[in-house]
């Protein structure tokens, strides 16, 4: 797991001027290199900062005291942007990795001109790209951060310390990914007793996913955002602690997959409607087939975090930190 626990600090205020300190820098270290489109992997590494800047700002927001051009929703535009690009780099690495080589080559032609469009499609985004890492907002929203940085300024609860708010702190977070109604796909509830749709075969995965993949997509997204914000307090936590951490990162790579492999569809589809079937059988096959074994790998989870014991057990684990 990548280390992103922090330094030793006492109060919410020292973690969170930590944490936002360290995910703002990950974040602009990466800018020349994107603006240059070097390498994708500095896009997706911009992204990931900004996204985990952004969950810090959130999870930190009892403590912080933050001037406007900082706000989530520049925050969460800036991150949009970079996200439209990495999509397309997602895309295109899948449908040219993963799956060109198995196809016939009749499909690997028509298979090209999908990846020509998405060439064109990603020209377009990252000229929308570099035009945001130039602009007055982009430039604004350093600006303030460094300012702050430089003279952080906190609210009343910033000086208490860590060790007596982090449960309260993590446990919202904990309970909205428990609750979430992604749980309930796939499941017949009875006289309060669970029982999962084990038997269930690609077709009716299928439905499923059609029906309610965006609930499912959801879930994934605030499991990353859960992720983010758990791993910054492995450290004040016992082992059990870290490997909850790594069952949300295998959810969210779970579902990861199954999002991508229908976005993908969903991309060849738009180009060539209804005769998609005839022109890519075997890459549609096999978007299926990475979403049904996907799907099976969900259930593995989705059984484990329903089970009243788990549950219990997670709640559990939160409310007592180890070392502080």
């Amino acid at each position: 797991m990548e280390n992103n626990a922090l330094p030793k600090a006492q109060t919410l205020g020292e973690w969170a001027y930590l944490a936002v300190e360290k995910h703002f820098h990950k974040t602009i270290k990466y800018e020349s290199d994107v603006i240059g489109d070097r390498d994708p992997e500095d896009l997706h590494q911009m992204r990931v900062g900004i996204r985990r800047l952004r969950s810090a700002m959130d999870g930190f927001a009892p403590a912080l005291d933050l001037p406007k051009a900082t706000q989530d929703k520049k925050v969460a535009k800036i991150g949009q942007i970079l996200g439209e690009l990495r999509d397309l780099d997602v895309l295109r690495e899948a449908l040219e990795e993963k799956y060109r080589p198995d196809l016939p080559k009749s499909e690997q032609k028509s298979l090209d001109k999908v990846l020509n469009r998405l060439a064109k499609q990603r020209q377009q985004t990252l000229l929308q790209v570099q035009s945001l890492l130039n602009s007055p907002l982009y430039q604004e929203f350093k600006q303030a951060w460094e300012k702050w940085l430089h003279q952080p300024k906190y609210q009343v609860m910033a000086e208490f310390p860590i060790g007596d708010l982090l449960p309260s702190l993590l446990l919202p977070l904990i309970s909205k990914w428990l609750l979430h109604p992604a749980w309930l796909i796939g499941i017949e509830v009875k006289a309060g007793e669970i029982d999962f749709l084990t038997e269930l075969g690609r077709d009716g995965v299928e439905d499923i996913l059609t029906a309610q993949g965006e609930i499912l997509h959801s879930l994934r997204k605030q499991t990353k955002r859960s992720r983010y914000q758990l791993e910054l307090f492995v450290e004040s936590y016992d082992a059990h602690y870290a490997e909850i951490v790594q069952d949300f990162k295998a959810i969210q790579t779970i579902l990861g997959d199954i999002q991508d492999s229908e976005v993908l569809g969903a991309f060849v589809t738009n180009i060539f409607q209804s005769a998609t079937k005839s022109k890519l059988p075997t890459l549609m096959n096999q978007l299926a087939e990475t979403r049904y074994q996907s799907w099976q790998e969900w259930q593995v989870f989705h059984q484990k975090y329903l089970q009243s014991a788990t549950k219990q057990n997670l709640l559990q684990t939160i409310i007592q930190p180890q070392n502080n």
